[in-house]
């Protein structure tokens, strides 16, 4: 992909990589979702406009809500996709990689009148091919970003072992050490997961061979809050 990937990191230092999304992804979603409006618009009007000008003002009412609340709607309530962005794999993130909320999307989706002048979403094209993640200004005033949704990937998990408890607090390097062993060991040799194990004997209490590997599951287990 040509789209760019904006690294944030967490409040716990955990780094994300946020595959933003360019004009073309985005406009695709955005005509499926211009259709479904349509498509709304149409049954509201139909058994409306048999009212004569009361039916009319429903139907400007209709059409109004149909505009301005379908997208902030189901960015907030629907995990921050629309049906279109759904079914392109997009979704709307704040810019630090939280979910959108109400106010974000409210200005992101008030702005889009500025974005599609003079014709078409013409400004907000040039806004998005002249930042760096693909930006409109709406998504730039809203402190927003549309990603590539990413489907979860499942932790590793180290084969089964005693749970082991350090003897005092491990630094997060530490930590990360150790589950980083745990998802590595099991694709290395007996010996050779037995020799990275012993380079911590005050993890394992100077554990050796095939014990001081066991310790290391254990200990991995231990972080990760799994019973054993």
């Amino acid at each position: 992909m040509l789209d760019t990937v904006r690294e944030v990191s967490t409040p716990e230092l955990i780094a994300l990589r946020l595959h933003c999304a360019g004009p073309i992804s985005r406009a695709l979603a955005w005509f499926v979702d211009l259709a479904i409006r349509i498509g709304v618009y149409l049954v509201l009007a139909f058994p409306l406009s048999a009212f004569g000008k009361a039916g009319t003002g429903l139907i400007l009412v209709g059409a109004f809500l149909i505009e301005w609340f379908y997208p902030v709607l189901f960015e907030v309530l629907a995990g921050g996709a629309t049906p279109g962005k759904r079914a392109l794999g997009l979704v709307v993130l704040n810019a630090d990689g939280s979910p959108v909320g109400w106010a974000a999307s409210m200005t992101r989706n008030l702005l889009r009148v500025v974005d599609f002048l003079p014709f078409f979403y013409a400004i907000g094209l040039v806004s998005m091919l002249a930042t760096r993640d693909f930006r409109r200004l709406g998504d730039i005033v809203a402190d927003t970003v549309v990603t590539y949704r990413r489907s979860a990937t499942p932790l590793p998990i180290a084969p089964d072992a005693p749970r082991w408890r350090p003897h005092a607090p491990l630094s997060r390097t530490a930590q990360r050490a150790v589950l980083a062993f745990a998802e590595r060991a099991p694709r290395l040799s007996p010996e050779r997961a037995e020799e990275l194990a012993e380079q911590a004997p005050m993890l394992t209490d100077d554990a050796r061979g095939a014990l001081a590997v066991s310790r290391l599951y254990g200990l991995a287990h231990y972080l990760s809050g799994r019973e054993q």
